[in-house]
């Protein structure tokens, strides 16, 4: 087998997983999704490393991603949310209540013309997953974005959160060298380092 047949299976199987578990997510009922959320956001808020945050990356919820809402009417804390730009993430700020737009993706962000987050002062990273396994490893949805900016050595000492239901934590995800794992995983179920 050469070597780009062996790539191609982990990128084939990256793609039969991002949509079983997409799929699988989008088969919650509203009111499973609302609850299994809140119960995301409340081993969040249990946790000393989130309560000790000030400035945190976060994400508007997508295809039934988790809902940080709870979270995210949190005046106390400073907020940034990225913004696609090109094929990288702009990250501004964003307090409750804000106007919002719907930008590349059809994915919620904000304003382009609101103010930017200068990201040397952030303190934690919420990061969006299709699924996330036990050493921390994400799938995402495939388009790098999150895999070139925890690339950025200015991101190298944040601590990162892998955002999911428990349903799409597994064993084992297939990855490349470039998937670097992720120091935390938050699910409905349990908050842990990896």
């Amino acid at each position: 087998m050469t070597h780009n047949d062996h790539h191609l299976t982990i990128s084939e199987e990256k793609k039969r997983l991002r949509k079983q578990y997409i799929q699988q997510r989008l088969q919650l009922s509203s009111s499973q999704w609302q609850l299994k959320s809140n119960h995301i956001c409340r081993q969040l808020e249990n946790s000393s490393l989130f309560r000790q945050s000030k400035v945190i990356l976060s994400y508007f919820t997508f295809k039934q991603e988790p809902d940080l809402s709870l979270l995210h009417q949190k005046q106390e804390k400073k907020w940034g949310f990225p913004r696609c730009q090109g094929k990288n993430l702009v990250w501004h700020q964003w307090q409750w209540g804000e106007k919002l737009q719907i930008g590349a993706y059809d994915i919620t962000e904000p304003m382009a013309n609101s103010l930017l987050i200068d990201v040397t002062t952030v303190d934690l990273i919420l990061v969006p997953a299709v699924a996330c396994d036990t050493l921390g490893y994400r799938l995402g949805y495939g388009g790098g974005y999150y895999d070139r900016m925890l690339e950025l050595s200015l991101f190298h000492h944040i601590p990162t959160i892998g955002i999911i239901f428990n349903d799409a934590y597994i064993s084992l995800l297939p990855r490349e060298s470039w998937d670097k794992p992720l120091n935390y995983i938050a699910t409905d179920l349990k908050f842990f380092k990896v």
